[in-house]
């Protein structure tokens, strides 16, 4: 079966770490290409962040107007979506950005913790490796439990990518409990988690979050689930897809969540 979804995590040249000749055109030429049903930008978004090629913001009026001209320019479904950077203090700042603007679909993701970069090391200085990732997962649940303006949590173990260890990677079991509320808070609020096939370019052999965890919110009810490449460049534009959903399907799903007007609807993958 070809199956053919709409890539729910992507950053065009709008996001400062992404390849700076990467126009939303590119996108969605390849999309028209690849006889795709859509495509969803999903650029960064992230206030106070320690990195400076961050600090200059997306100015969102004119990405806006963009989206729109390319609608009328294109036949095909272009849909506007938001990665935002989570941090504890800024729910109302990000409230007011998410009102002002025709989002589609908003990731929640965190890659500050407890105020540090986890890129440069910062966050990982005076832990052991299972500190850093137990701390990690703490911050985790209390952002899903004190935020609620996204419509799924990006790459939850998203901490492996860091912190220079030789092995990177878990034991999901040493890590289950924490990991079980997180879900459960997820499920509750009725939001979803994402497939982020990152993971498996960065040379990490699993994707964000890694199959037990797949698996595990399926269990405990988890119904939105969405595939993303988390491209920068286009080459890695729906990247690992067929892996995504094998994994999906091996986990006991046989949707995957797309969205639209912040609205969730199902696609068969069997």
């Amino acid at each position: 079966m070809d199956i053919k979804l709409i890539d729910h995590h992507m950053h065009t040249n709008a996001s400062p770490d992404a390849d700076q000749f990467l126009t939303m055109d590119h996108y969605i030429k390849k999309a028209m290409d690849l006889k795709l049903p859509g495509v969803l930008f999903t650029d960064h978004v992230d206030y106070d962040f320690f990195q400076p090629i961050f600090h200059k913001l997306i100015d969102y009026d004119q990405y806006q107007k963009s989206v729109l001209n390319l609608r009328d320019t294109y036949p095909i479904d272009i849909r506007m979506g938001v990665e935002i950077g989570y941090q504890k203090h800024l729910n109302q700042r990000l409230n007011e950005f998410l009102e002002k603007y025709a989002f589609d679909f908003v990731i929640c993701s965190m890659h500050m913790c407890d105020g540090l970069d986890l890129y440069n090391g910062d966050f990982f200085k005076g832990k052991t490796q299972q500190e850093s990732y137990q701390r990690y997962f703490e911050n985790v649940l209390y952002n899903v439990e004190n935020y609620d303006n996204y419509d799924v949590y990006g790459h939850v173990d998203y901490i492996i990518r860091y912190g220079g260890f030789e092995v990177r990677d878990y034991d999901y079991e040493k890590y289950k409990d924490i990991i079980d509320q997180i879900l459960i808070k997820i499920i509750e609020k009725d939001k979803g988690i994402e497939v982020n096939t990152s993971g498996l370019r960065y040379g990490l052999g699993v994707t964000h979050p890694k199959f037990e965890v797949i698996k595990r919110f399926k269990e405990l009810g988890g119904k939105y689930i969405t595939l993303g490449s988390d491209a920068h460049y286009l080459k890695d534009f729906q990247n690992n897809f067929e892996l995504g959903i094998n994994l999906l399907k091996e986990a006991g799903f046989t949707h995957v969540t797309h969205f639209k007007n912040r609205k969730p609807y199902q696609v068969s993958i069997i």
